[in-house]
């Protein structure tokens, strides 16, 4: 009589075999970005020239979602940076008396205020 083969003696653990290959894998995909100072320097260098996040990304060689979690401090603080010259830009343009100055001036009350010179006047 035949005796039947048991499944466990036919194919066994695939752990013996690959233990060591296992032990020696490195994790899959690129290596994590290590952001340095120098680099922070120049996100925020860029981001305050008003260059945009794709373009610094592509410098640095990493993706947009990967720059935006390592150098999130640097591109607040570059576009606060960007919006406090043209803040200071507008009005200083906008202290003048010629017809420039009143378009300044309206964009200033239609961006910051939410005026409109289409909107009712106000009830008194």
């Amino acid at each position: 009589m035949r005796r039947k083969r048991c499944f466990r003696r036919a194919f066994p653990s695939k752990q013996r075999y690959f233990s060591s290959a296992m032990e020696n894998a490195r994790s899959k995909g690129r290596p994590a970005h290590e952001p340095a100072a120098i680099t922070r320097r120049f996100v925020e260098a860029m981001a305050g020239a008003g260059v945009p996040q794709s373009e610094i990304a592509s410098v640095l060689s990493v993706a947009v979602p990967t720059l935006r979690k390592h150098y999130r401090h640097e591109l607040r603080r570059g576009a606060a940076i960007v919006e406090a010259r043209l803040a200071s830009r507008l009005m200083r343009i906008a202290s003048g008396s010629n017809g420039t100055a009143l378009k300044a001036i309206m964009f200033t009350l239609q961006c910051r205020f939410g005026w409109s010179r289409y909107a009712p006047p106000p009830r008194r």
